[in-house]
Parts: structure tokens; sequence; C-alpha cells
């Protein structure tokens, strides 16, 4: 049954993690970038923002692309390695200034950025080598591109922000795929003319891209589609001002208002021309953050191998030890995860540590539920033959009580009322009944006192087990005890009925110890606790032959060896069942 309740519970846990359900995906994105390590920057790279101040001391936006042209000279002249600029220029200049800016543009390398839409249109592809199937990637919808003046002087390179599931842009194609081929990403597109190469490197595998490689630069690792994820680092930005742009690729964009929408990032509203920076960036990084392949496969590995720790925590090793134990591997989880996120490994643990949650949850109300049963049943078992203070014991440990029987050294005593069949036939039954049930009271409260159990009543006999189902030093010494006090409460009972008229009841009681079999005991749908053995017969049998030997009380052998009281040794007893006549032993119970 537990084995099916865990089944269930890694089956209905798992299923979310496989079915990549929306609000699942959107708290793994939230904790890797929590998680990813912060970047610095490459040196290599510069943004200059076009500021709204700009904007204003040249007459509006845009400006005439011979003033662009002025300022991509000056940028040259300070020591750029090549400027990119994330602008759109898809119509001619109004003031004919298209063939100066073109003109600059050859003169150092430079990059143009295109603007993803929905237009069918495409830009030429580039060269690229695909080792393996020609599979993955993020399809092209279209681009606007620049006229073209200036894109036959210049490179150019797409610039998107795709979102994910919760509205952020943090995954950037490093190629966009057309029908004829690829399109680099505008900051993929800078890595390139900086290296000097002339195609792009694309290894595959049967999940689609695995990296892609520009020629003199590592391998950049990417999901299955070609996409990059962004470390959103601070590279340095400058002014048309100041103009910091020595010996650094500077990367053009307009943060006046109004101009550029802001798109959402992790990092906060970012212009697009930062976030091609961040892209390019990115790229650079040794050890950048990625989605493996296999990722799927090890969260779905963690989750399962995570809940069944809680599990077998909290059901085999007892509440405290194994909360104590849930609690430590929950947190290991959670510290696992974010250093293998460190590492640039975007695995997520986040599911796992909230199914290992749900999972010690539910186990421990499980458990509780199963002992709160148990301490009830024992409770509804043993509350009219024990001590309070012994069921409270039994509640609190019910591993004391092995259900089910076992094999345990005991002391038997059983009583019975002589003479009470002969005198209810002549009272009235309500009068039997009364005296039934202050008999039987009488004896109980005796052996309750002593530590020992009632095992049951046999009409006007009843049947105690001293030493089960708890431990109960001196037991011999104690179900003699109690003997005595059995005929003390008797003598009490019977000063009672003498003043109702009703004759005297005398009491026979035998004692043994020995093995017998102790514990629930009966059918599937009804049983008792109880003892079987030789052990238990014999004390029967010592109780039956107490008329015979004319005492009220009779001790078997095991028992008067192991008690600390003088008793008396009294003729062998020939009983029902036995080949030899038994020794016994008696106590003076006046």
């Amino acid at each position: 049954m537990k084995k099916l309740q865990l089944l269930g519970l890694i089956v209905l846990l798992g299923l979310p993690l496989v079915l990549q359900l929306t609000p699942l995906e959107i708290l793994k994105l939230k904790v890797f970038d929590s998680w990813i390590k912060d970047q610095e920057p490459s040196g290599y790279f510069t943004v200059l923002n076009i500021t709204e101040q700009d904007v204003r001391d040249e007459g509006g936006w845009p400006f005439p692309r011979d003033q662009l042209a002025e300022i991509h000279m000056q940028l040259l002249e300070r020591g750029a390695m090549g400027v990119g600029y994330v602008i759109a220029f898809s119509e001619p200049d109004r003031f004919g200034g298209d063939e100066a800016f073109a003109n600059v543009l050859g003169m150092h390398p430079s990059i143009l950025a295109m603007f993803e839409t929905d237009n069918q249109q495409y830009p030429p592809t580039t060269g690229t080598v695909i080792l393996g199937d020609d599979v993955g990637g993020v399809m092209l919808q279209g681009a606007t591109q620049n006229v073209e003046i200036l894109r036959d002087s210049a490179y150019q390179g797409i610039s998107s922000a795709p979102i994910d599931v919760d509205g952020l842009t943090r995954r950037l194609p490093l190629l966009m795929r057309t029908p004829d081929g690829w399109v680099p990403a505008f900051g993929t597109q800078i890595l390139k003319v900086l290296a000097g190469a002339d195609t792009y490197i694309i290894n595959t595998n049967d999940n689609g891209i695995q990296e892609i490689r520009v020629k003199g630069l590592p391998a950049v690792k990417t999901d299955s589609l070609g996409r990059k994820w962004i470390s959103f680092v601070n590279t340095p930005s400058t002014t048309l001002q100041e103009m910091d742009v020595a010996d650094k690729f500077v990367i053009v964009g307009v943060t006046a208002n109004g101009v550029m929408p802001q798109l959402s990032t992790p990092a906060g509203l970012l212009e697009p021309h930062k976030i091609q920076a961040a892209l390019a960036e990115s790229i650079l990084i040794q050890d950048s953050p990625f989605i493996p392949d296999y990722s799927l496969a090890v969260e779905l590995a963690t989750l399962i191998v995570g809940v069944v720790m809680m599990w077998v925590f909290i059901n085999l090793l007892g509440i405290t030890l194994g909360i104590s134990l849930a609690v430590s591997t929950m947190g290991l989880t959670l510290f696992g995860g974010y250093i293998i996120v460190q590492q640039g490994l975007l695995i997520d643990v986040t599911w796992t540590f909230i199914t290992e949650f749900i999972t010690a949850t539910i186990t421990f109300y499980l458990r509780f539920r199963e002992q709160y049963k148990l301490r009830q049943l024992i409770k509804k078992q043993f509350e009219h033959y024990l001590d309070p203070r012994q069921i409270a014991i039994l509640q609190k440990s019910p591993e004391k009580l092995k259900l089910g029987g076992e094999k345990r050294y005991a002391t038997f005593l059983f009583t019975d009322v002589r003479g009470f069949t002969a005198l209810s036939e002549t009272l009235e039954p309500e009068q039997v009944t009364y005296i039934m049930n202050k008999a039987l009271t009488a004896q109980q409260k005796a052996v309750q006192k002593h530590g020992g159990m009632v095992d049951k009543y046999i009409g006007d006999a009843m049947m105690a087990i001293f030493n089960a189902p708890l431990d109960l030093d001196f037991h011999e010494n104690k179900a003699i005890d109690c003997a005595k006090d059995i005929q003390k409460n008797m003598e009490e009972l019977n000063v009672e009925l003498f003043e109702k008229d009703i004759d005297p009841v005398a009491i026979g009681i035998g004692i043994n110890t020995g093995y017998a079999v102790i514990g629930n005991m009966g059918s599937e749908s009804r049983f008792d606790y109880t003892a079987i053995g030789d052990a238990v017969n014999t004390a029967a049998r010592l109780e039956s032959g107490t008329k015979e030997a004319g005492r009220d009380l009779l001790i078997g052998y095991n028992t008067a060896i192991k008690s600390d009281y003088k008793l008396e040794l009294l003729e062998p007893l020939k009983v029902k069942g036995k080949e030899k006549p038994l020794e016994v032993y008696t106590w003076d119970l006046s």
C-alpha cells in the first residue's frame, strides 16, 4: 500500500515537470535570474547612448545622416575598433546624407541592425557550416532592412527580443533561420566582424542545435533552438560629449524618450542596443549559463530521488530524526542547485525542493494519521485491561507492542469465582449481574495496580498477563502481590454481599510463568490481544486444581523459583494434559 502511495506521489508531482507547466516554468526562470553569477564586462565593448539632451540639442530625431557620418568619423578618430548602430535606417535620408554616411561606414568594420517583423521579407543569408543534421533554430518571420546604399557598405545583424513565458527577454538566438539559410543576430555579427571570420559553424545533435562557433572564438553553448542565455553585464557606456571609445567596439543606440522601445528583462527595462551589447558580452564569457539538453532528465531524476528520500526518512526513521534529515536534505537541495547554477549549468531544483516539502508534509500527515489510529486502537483494545499509565506508554511508543504475536517470557494469572453458578440460580438476574460486575472489577483493579493486563473475562473467570505488552520487572512477585490484593478485594465484596443478605463468594487463583506467544490473534476482521502456550495452559490448570488442593492459590514451579517470597511447597498436583504431577506452591493469602 505504501509503495503504491509513493509511486502515485512520484507520478503526480513529476507531471508538472514533464508537462513544463507555465507556472513552473516561470518559477524556474525567476530562480535562474536570481542565482546566475554576475559577470564582469569583457572590456571589448562600450555603449554610446544618444540621450534626450542630445536629441534636443540637435533639434529632434532622427539625426541627419551626414551628421551621423561626422559622429562616426569622430568615433574612429578616438580609436574605436568598429561601430554598430542598433537603429533602423529603412527609409532614405530626407536631407540626402545617405552617401556620406555610407562612405564612412565602409571605412572600418560597421554593423547596422535589422529589426525583426512579420513582413515575410528576408535579408541575405550568411555563410554557415552545419556539423550534423540541419535541425533546430528559431524561424525569422521577416525583417525591416536598411536602405540599399547603407547595407552595401556595412554588415547587418538581426535585433530581436523574443520573450519567455513571464514576458521577459533573457534568451536570444545567435542565428535565425530563413527559408534560404541563416541570418546572424546583431550581437553575434559583432564577434564575427572582430574575429575577421566569414562563416559560422553550427553543431547539432538529435535534439537540435548544440553550439555555435565563430572561427577564432570558443564555441558558444546554446539550447536546441540556438538561443543563448544572456548575462546582463554592465557594459561601460559613454556619450557624444565624452566619446570614451579607444580600443572598444562601439554599440550606438538611442535612450531618448519615445524613440526606441524599452524591453522588459531580468535587469529591468532596457533599450535594444543594450540588449545586443549584453548578447555580445555573453558570447565571450567562459562557462556562461546555458540549459543542457539533458536538464529535464536530471531534474526528473533529482525529483524522484528527493521524493523517495523524504518518504524513507519520515516513514522509516521516526518523526524527529526523519524530519531533521528531511529538512537537511531540502536545504542541501537548494544549496546544491545554487552551486550548479553559479557554475553556469542551468538545471532547476526548485520544483524538486517544493516536491520534497510536499512529500515530507504528506508523509508526515499519513504517518501521524497512522500513529493516531494506532494509538486509538491501542486505547480501545487495552483501556479496560491496563492501567491508564501503561496505555499512555504504549500510545507514546507503539513499537513496544509488536502486533501479530511474539514469543515472550511472562507470568500468567487465572481466577474463577467458586460457586457462582449455583448462587446465580437462587438470585434475580439483576443481582447476578451486580455480583459478577463487582467480582470482576475487584480483580481488575488489583491487576492494574500491580502492572498487569487483564487479557479476558470468561464468564466469572479472568485471565491476566504480567510482563506483556509492556516489560515489567519482578513480574513473578507482582503476580503474587496481585493475587493477595484480589483476595482482599473479594473479602470487601463479601462484606457488601452480607449486608444485602447474599451468600459470600470464594475465588481460586492459579499462577504460572513461562514462554508463550503473545499478540493480536484471531481472524482478519476480528482479533484480540492474548497469549497462547503451555505456560498459559498450566496456569489455567493450576487454578482448576485449587479446589482439589484445598487452597485458594496455587503457584507453578517457574514462578516460585523467581519469586522473592517464602512459599509453601505442596503435594505434587496431577492435572489434565500433563503426564507427571506438577510441583506446586502456595502462599497464605489470609
